[in-house]
């Protein structure tokens, strides 16, 4: 064999062995490994996507659950501003009213008689206290405290304190047949209730037989 033979046979050994190496051996390769079309190609493994997932699903109850709360808070703290707002005057306006009680029984000491024969200095002094009676009340009204005379009304133990029944055939049974002192209301809060006597069936008489 000469040399030209050998060489051309050691070319074909080489060229075949090159083309043995496997798909395997060719992917372990540092060149091949580099190649961005190669590590595009690898799958992301199922149990990874499943757990992201997972994850965000969880994300975002606690951010559905953090927004309810806030708004919660929202509403509740809407709430206590507007319930301080109304009835944070409550102690201030059970006070006053206690003033305005006076002034009232003050004035139904003065019947119509004794009006008309005081002198105009008398005359004057009871106007001015009148007036001063109803400007209190138009700013007790101005803060949400109003007055209710509940005059021949059904009973009502949430509204209403009963001091005495009276015998009256002019009102059903427990109803409201006398009003000792008006009552008072703040928004929607009892601020004082109303003294009454509550109205009972008149004793019948029996008739006796001749």
């Amino acid at each position: 064999m000469t040399d030209q033979t050998a060489h051309k046979a050691e070319d074909a050994a080489a060229e075949a062995n090159k083309a043995s190496v496997s798909p395997e051996t060719q992917a372990q390769d540092p060149a091949k490994a580099s190649d961005p079309a190669g590590a595009a190609s690898e799958m992301v493994p199922a149990e990874q996507v499943t757990a992201a997932l997972a994850a965000a699903a969880d994300f975002k109850d606690k951010l559905l659950r953090t927004l309810a709360d806030m708004d919660n808070l929202r509403k509740r703290t809407e709430r206590e501003v507007a319930d301080a707002r109304q009835y944070g005057i409550t102690s201030f306006a059970r006070d006053v009213l206690a003033v305005a009680d006076n002034m009232h029984r003050a004035l139904a000491t003065i019947d119509d008689m004794q009006r008309e024969l005081a002198d105009p200095a008398v005359k004057a002094m009871i106007e001015g206290v009148e007036l001063t009676e109803r400007e209190l009340m138009k700013s007790l009204e101005k803060y949400g405290v109003r007055k209710f005379t509940p005059q021949g009304e059904k009973f009502d133990p949430n509204l209403h304190q009963a001091m005495y029944e009276v015998p009256n055939s002019d009102f059903p049974a427990g109803h409201v047949a006398q009003v000792v002192q008006s009552g008072y209301m703040i928004g929607e809060r009892m601020l004082r209730p109303a003294l009454v006597g509550v109205s009972k069936p008149a004793a019948k008489t029996e008739s006796k037989a001749g």
